[in-house]
């Protein structure tokens, strides 16, 4: 039986689409801020990409700030 592309995962590509924007757009904000090129944001589109990124933000001193 044929589907068409009309199945279960018809829209399963704009869903991840939609899902890597509302993930890398919030990094692409807040690297500069802690010295890293926006750029590096794309990473964030694997998983394992995204929670290396929040481990290097949490640990790096903010540029003129410091620790709170």
């Amino acid at each position: 039986m044929m589907h068409g592309g009309y199945g279960m995962g018809g829209g399963s590509l704009v869903f991840l689409i939609v899902m890597a924007i509302l993930v890398v757009v919030p990094f692409w904000r807040l690297l500069p801020k802690f010295g890293i090129s926006s750029w590096v944001a794309l990473v964030a589109i694997i998983l394992l990409g995204a929670l290396v990124l929040l481990w290097v933000m949490a640990f790096r001193d903010k540029i003129g700030g410091g620790r709170a």
